[in-house]
């Protein structure tokens, strides 16, 4: 997952600014009467859509608000040596059991009766299929729909891959008008399903007009990647398809405009022929309680997946109703989680209140809850420190020493790593041994001891220690020396040559600070020139996804406790690899890993994976996190773990 960590200066003046603008904000949006709890939740989030959503901010709130089949709790105990609660295996979700066949492919999930929708209706196994198809669905745009790869047809079925003579579902050009004026992908236009005959991706003149016509030659451009379908469509009888009876012969293509083949045929204008869902990917909710899922192979982590929030199910007659992001607003959304979405008010809280119809409904606590939306780890400090604040997610560096004497004061290491993206379709950043000598060129350890000084660790590998069975591949220690020659090697010695290099970042005093003492490095140990610049969040993650950068600060931590949840990311096209890095090998690496069913055998292939990682290094990893939390003693339940996961609904007020 993406996070949005911010740490910030602390110095005499600024706390005296932050404890004004602590005050500030009380009277800057009015009187509301006091949640039970409220924490500061970093910057504004972008989205509530379980499909849409990538970051920390965003996964707090869908966490509270809806859930998935299964959830991830920290255990009941004392915390072990260095601060942390064990996670308990995935459990106690919207399904009350679940059991795997022998040969581990085949999930069969039981939704407890007592789920429910917060509009009243059962929560049902047809809701994970829909809503887990709209996250596969290609124009969705799901970042993490590659997290449903592994169930049988998903990624053929996301990649828009059909093939000769299997079956399809033609998507036809007449999608509902929605009152909001806005064209939506849900509800879909006509769906027609039958047998892909013929493809054809050259253009024929035939059905373009004259040859040497200019326009023609555009349109020829515009729509080479828009083949020509002819499909089978077979018939229907009571909602079923008769796979078995002949079919009639229909032509179809997403260009722009009606025309004809050479052969006569009607060529009628589609949105999308897709692998039939049905027939294609192995979701079945084979009645309203029971969901059957089928894996490629075995994968002993699809309960941690299940959990995490993209694949929350959400309601569909909502999102029909609504469209969106229409259906995430407060007045419309409906969610089955403990929470329901009482209101949000930009750039200052979403505000959280207890969902009557949530199945264990009387064992949540908090009534009403508050994600402020502060981005100053001072002001979220003095906040916290004046009661207007029960949980600060992060504090002032320069304070780390002194706060952790406190009882309220709560860190332990975590599954995350800090790292800067590298974009390499931009010069010189293409050359690998220019992206090694950065690497080289940056002293990690003093970032950590004299910038983060919360316990940090120097990132000598992307996947973080700790993980069981799994050995990291580095990526090198400081050597300027060493980043110096190669640099030569690449054609800039002494850094002569070398365009300036820009670093992105969100905005945040860590994040600046950082960037500064590896621009200082850069600078004295290479004579590279750099250009610092500090976006919002939400323009940060679209100039991410753009690859409109060269260097960009980045963080990512496990979603479920297994290196392939940091390295998968990195295959070609991957939806979060956003480096524009491409590597065969790498790629074959990761698909044998998920097919690899010995464990040890399978480690061995991830290292394999990380090591090419670390040798073309499109990434340069910082540091690993260690997670800091200041909490109101009046709170119980809340306890460190390595994923930093905190779910509000068993957070308890002392009696």
């Amino acid at each position: 997952m993406a996070i949005n960590y911010q740490v910030r200066r602390f110095f005499p003046l600024a706390l005296l600014a932050a404890c004004a603008l602590a005050v500030a904000w009380v009277v800057s949006f009015g009187t509301l009467p006091k949640a039970d709890f409220a924490f500061a939740n970093g910057d504004q989030i972008q989205t509530v859509d379980p499909s849409k959503a990538t970051g920390a901010p965003e996964g707090r709130i869908i966490n509270a608000l809806f859930e998935g089949l299964l959830r991830q709790l920290p255990l009941e105990q004392p915390p072990d040596a260095t601060g942390n609660v064990p996670l308990k295996p995935a459990t106690r979700g919207v399904a009350d059991s679940y059991s795997v066949s022998e040969d581990g492919l085949v999930y069969t999930f039981s939704i407890r009766e007592t789920a429910t929708w917060s509009n009243g209706r059962r929560v049902t196994a047809d809701d994970f299929v829909w809503s887990w198809r709209r996250t596969l669905h290609p124009e969705t745009g799901s970042k993490y729909s590659y997290q449903l790869y592994y169930i049988r047809g998903a990624q053929a079925y996301n990649e828009s891959r059909p093939e000769v003579d299997q079956a399809v579902e033609v998507e036809l050009d007449d999608r509902p008008a929605h009152p909001s004026g806005q064209e939506q992908l849900f509800p879909r236009g006509s769906i027609l399903r039958g047998i892909l005959r013929e493809v054809r991706n050259v253009a024929d003149p035939a059905e373009n007009g004259p040859a040497g016509n200019a326009e023609t030659a555009a349109t020829d451009a515009s729509t080479a990647d828009r083949p020509i379908y002819v499909v089978e469509i077979k018939p229907q009888k009571d909602g079923r398809v008769l796979w078995n009876q002949p079919g009639q012969r229909r032509v179809f293509s997403s260009r722009p405009g009606g025309s004809a083949t050479s052969e006569g045929d009607r060529v009628e204008r589609i949105r999308h022929l897709l692998p039939d869902f049905e027939r294609t990917v192995r979701i079945r909710a084979t009645d309203a309680r029971t969901l059957v899922v089928t894996l490629n192979n075995r994968t002993p982590f699809f309960p941690d997946l299940v959990a995490f929030y993209p694949l929350y199910p959400v309601c569909r007659e909502c999102i029909e109703e609504h469209g969106s992001p229409g259906w995430t607003l407060p007045q419309n959304i409906v969610t089955n989680g403990p929470y329901q979405l009482q209101f949000r008010r930009i750039r200052d809280r979403v505000r959280l209140r207890k969902s009557p119809r949530y199945w264990d409904a009387a064992n949540v606590d908090l009534e009403t809850i508050d994600a402020m939306a502060v981005k100053s780890e001072t002001t979220s400090l003095n906040m916290f420190m004046n009661g207007q604040l029960d949980w600060a997610t992060t504090v002032p560096n320069p304070v780390i020493p002194q706060l952790k004497k406190r009882t309220d004061f709560l860190s332990a290491p975590m599954l995350t790593v800090y790292f800067y993206r590298l974009n390499v379709a931009r010069p010189p950043l293409d050359n690998a041994r220019v992206r090694e000598a950065l690497n080289l060129a940056i002293d990690k350890r003093r970032i950590v001891e004299q910038v983060t000084s919360a316990g940090q660790q120097p990132a000598r590998s992307f996947v973080p220690p700790g993980l069981r069975g799994y050995q990291s591949a580095f990526c090198g220690e400081y050597d300027p020396q060493r980043a110096r020659t190669l640099l030569a090697e690449a054609g800039f010695p002494n850094g002569t040559g070398i365009p300036k290099i820009q670093i992105v970042y969100n905005t945040s005093e860590a994040h600046r600070d950082i960037a500064q003492v590896i621009s200082e490095d850069w600078n004295v140990n290479l004579g590279v020139q750099t250009e610092l610049r500090n976006l919002e969040w939400g323009t940060f993650l679209d100039t991410l996804s753009q690859g409109d950068y060269m260097v960009a600060r980045s963080g990512w931590i496990g979603d479920y406790p297994d290196p392939n949840t940091f390295l998968d990311m990195f295959v070609t096209g991957g939806a979060n690899n956003e480096t524009n890095w491409s590597n065969t090998r790498y790629d074959d690496l990761i698909q044998t890993a998920q097919v690899e069913t010995d464990a040890e055998v399978r480690m061995g292939v991830l290292q394999q994976a990380e090591q090419l990682l670390m040798q073309e290094l499109p990434i340069i990893p910082i540091y690993f996190y260690v997670s800091i939390n200041m909490v109101n003693p009046r709170i119980e339940g809340f306890s460190a773990n390595i994923q930093d996961i905190h779910p509000l609904h068993i957070l308890r007020r002392k009696k």
